[in-house]
């Protein structure tokens, strides 16, 4: 799957999130594949803890995608670094636009990604609380448009056993395990200490919409980031571009 597929001409990171394409990169890419496939990072600007920054969310959502571009021929996008963060507005540096400006932004890049012979858009979503793209994607199927939503729980549950990833998916919410091992695989510099001594768990969240976050974390973290490793980082990371591979196949078929 990830390694049966050519390379993305994708020449390397500017400053670390940006795709540093030329015009020709993209179409010497698309040259050589059925259908046009863009892949969107979504990320957020929200507290992490006192450990991970706030680009957390977008730093993973980048990483997930150039995973994707290094295994697949898909053209990698700069991500949309601010989405939907309302549920930790009690900590300060969360930035949030709302549901509606979020859809309409995706909703404009596929638009004009379509002008330009790219018909296919896959987001990759890297903050839990973008609800509004699972939106976003069930109205452009609606329309015939062709849009997926990456990774699915499944395609985490997947990477988090391949990855021996200890913490489930219920308890690691926010700044725990599966987050932390990503930055130390990726960018360990970003980190600050106190990862190794913040664990915090709190699986009954059922009010979390009404409350926020602050309703269940004095630190903002909920989960358990003593566990996370580098080495957990890169299995993560392999498994979902790994995964990728049935999305690659279903959004290039001509069904």
């Amino acid at each position: 799957m990830g390694g049966s597929h050519e390379r993305s001409a994708a020449y390397g990171p500017v400053h670390g999130l940006l795709p540093a394409d030329t015009t020709e990169d993209v179409r010497t890419r698309g040259a050589g594949v059925s259908r046009q496939i863009a892949v969107l990072p979504v990320g957020s600007h929200e507290q992490h803890g006192p450990f991970l920054p706030l680009a957390t969310d977008t730093l993973v959502a980048c990483a997930i995608a150039r995973a994707v571009a290094d295994s697949y021929p898909v053209h990698l996008l700069p991500p949309v670094t601010i989405s939907c963060s309302h549920e930790h507005a009690a900590w300060p540096g969360t930035v949030s636009i709302s549901a509606v400006t979020l859809h309409a932004v995706v909703r404009d890049i596929a638009d004009s990604l379509r002008r330009s012979g790219i018909d296919t858009l896959v987001l990759v979503n890297g903050h839990g609380g973008n609800y509004v793209l699972g939106n976003v994607v069930q109205e452009a199927s609606a329309r015939d448009e062709r849009m997926a939503l990456f990774p699915a729980p499944e395609d985490w549950e997947a990477a988090r056993a391949r990855a021996g990833v200890v913490t489930s998916l219920l308890t690691d919410m926010h700044a725990g395990e599966i987050e932390t091992s990503i930055l130390l695989h990726t960018s360990p510099e970003v980190l600050r200490p106190g990862y190794e001594t913040s664990d915090h768990v709190s699986d009954d969240r059922r009010h979390l919409l009404t409350t926020g976050m602050s309703a269940y974390t004095d630190s903002g973290v909920i989960g358990r980031p003593s566990l996370g490793t580098a080495e957990k980082g890169k299995e993560l990371l392999a498994s979902l571009a790994d995964s990728f591979g049935a999305y690659f196949s279903l959004l290039t078929s001509d069904s």
